[in-house]
């Protein structure tokens, strides 16, 4: 009587916490990774009622029941993945799923003992489990809300492969069809209630964190080109400087500036002139990866901090950058002008802060309007910069003697 009655609590709690996703990602307009979790306490209210309501001796039960759950696993895990900007691995998950489902069926050919469906079934869940947490642990990037979620999955990988194990060597041998009356059965209850609801209740905690963070980040978002203003841009630079630091990954500055800007005002007026800053902020914006940052830092200067990308690679994503801008249309000026811009770039050395990383870079960027514009400098240790390109375009560019 006291499983059937954690029974009914266990599935309750999980359309509570469905019903909250769903709110949260309407409301607050949220990514789709909410729409997941919704999605997982759905599918498993429908593996825990299907267990609670269906014979358990009957065959298709014990395999959808094992469909939901698996469900509920891989929407999980999907995203979480997502949140984070990892692979989602459903490929692995589907194969975990398929390898389960068959050892499944032969165990319930082979005994009508359960012990061995618990333990198939079990650490099938618990090895996605496992895939789930290092996923996340390679993300580039975690908060203590991240390091959160991840060791709730590895408390949610431990109990899966452990717990069926331990229990029934109390338990000894189960039947299907006392299985509802066993010490087991109470005890599986009791878990996957404390475990729903801790895990939806860092879940929860991550979608609110998250949607406080786009807050947060919007207020900080320069109204011209969506990146960040100055003052928000070197907040997160510093923070994530002194994170590079510690766990020893290699970033860099990348400074830009719209060459002879000051003419493009003057020739075709302001409007125009915010339009080419738009375009601009826009090739940035669809070049950099999502764990870079993107910042404008002044009229029409533009800075981008480089995570895991030693000099060389931020060169690279500089002339990325500078052959987008290149070849981008804007609206005012004639179709046979295109912007150029210069870049210096500098790779974070040992013991360095974000001002001489930034005064590295930006002295590169000074050595490249000084060369004739249009190309990208490597900032050296001592603040000489080494040429890496100078591709002049042959369309014409109105001329100034500054920006």
């Amino acid at each position: 009587m006291q499983g059937q009655i954690l029974g009914l609590i266990t599935p309750v709690t999980a359309v509570i916490f469905c019903l909250t996703f769903l709110v949260l990602w309407h409301r607050g307009k949220m990514g789709s990774y909410v729409l997941a979790f919704a999605a997982g306490y759905l599918f498993f209210t429908l593996g825990f009622v299907a267990t609670h309501v269906l014979p358990t001796d009957a065959f298709y039960t014990w395999h959808l029941t094992q469909f939901f759950y698996t469900l509920s696993v891989i929407s999980g895990s999907w995203g979480m993945l997502k949140r984070v900007g990892q692979p989602t691995h459903l490929g692995i998950f589907v194969g975990i799923y398929a390898l389960a489902a068959v050892t499944l069926g032969l165990a319930m050919v082979m005994s009508p003992d359960i012990g061995a469906r618990l333990i198939v079934i079990n650490i099938a869940y618990g090895c996605m489990k496992l895939v789930c947490m290092m996923g996340l642990i390679a993300a580039p990037k975690r908060e203590a809300i991240d390091r959160l979620i991840i060791f709730m999955q590895g408390l949610i990988a431990a109990q899966f492969l452990i717990r069926p194990s331990i229990t029934l060597m109390v338990e000894q041998a189960v039947t299907a069809d006392v299985y509802r009356e066993t010490l087991y059965y109470t005890i599986v209850s009791f878990s996957l209630t404390l475990i729903t609801l801790l895990g939806a209740l860092v879940l929860v905690g991550a979608c609110v964190y998250d949607q406080i963070k786009a807050v947060r980040e919007s207020a900080e978002l320069d109204m011209l080109t969506g990146l960040r203003t100055r003052r928000g841009f070197e907040q997160e630079v510093l923070a994530r400087m002194d994170e590079a630091r510690q766990e020893n990954v290699p970033v860099a500055l990348v400074v830009a500036d719209l060459d002879h800007f000051k003419s493009v005002n003057d020739v075709w007026g302001h409007q125009v002139g915010d339009r080419a800053i738009a375009a601009f902020g826009e090739v940035i914006n669809r070049t950099i990866r999502d764990h870079d940052i993107a910042g404008r830092i002044g009229g029409e200067e533009f800075c981008v901090l480089a995570w895991n990308c030693d000099g060389a690679a931020a060169v690279a994503m500089a002339e990325r950058i500078r052959h987008g801008i290149s070849t981008q249309p804007v609206e005012g000026m004639p179709d046979d002008h295109r912007l150029s811009a210069s870049f210096g770039v500098a790779g974070r050395r040992e013991g360095e802060g974000y001002g001489k990383v930034f005064a590295r870079a930006d002295a590169a960027l000074y050595t490249a309007k000084q060369e004739g514009r249009n190309r990208t400098v490597r900032g050296n240790s001592d603040g000489v910069g080494a040429t890496i390109s100078n591709i002049i375009s042959g369309k014409r560019d109105p001329q100034s003697a500054t920006g």
